[in-house]
């Protein structure tokens, strides 16, 4: 792993994450805002079960892909960030 190498959301996990949960709380977040936690595969399920009991999972994308879209959207800045 290097400095660059995304890190899994959930709490004490350092192993690269692969997957991309994006997700918004409507009682503060605007319907389009998307906020993002990555995931290991150990931990997608859990942290998407996490957020999806509470209404905020949105999506679940694979981590190139989800860098890949933001760079066709000229949105690479604000790319995928931990924070569970």
């Amino acid at each position: 792993m290097t400095d660059e190498t995304p890190i899994c959301s959930a709490k004490g996990c350092r192993v690269a994450a692969v997957w991309v949960l994006a997700w918004n709380n409507p009682k503060i977040h605007t319907p389009e805002r998307r906020k993002t936690w990555l995931a290991c595969e150990e931990h997608r399920e859990h942290l998407s079960q996490f957020l999806g009991v509470r209404g905020f999972l949105k999506d679940v994308v694979p981590f190139g892909e989800w860098e890949a879209r933001n760079a066709a959207d000229g949105d690479a800045g604000s790319g995928a960030g931990s924070g569970a």
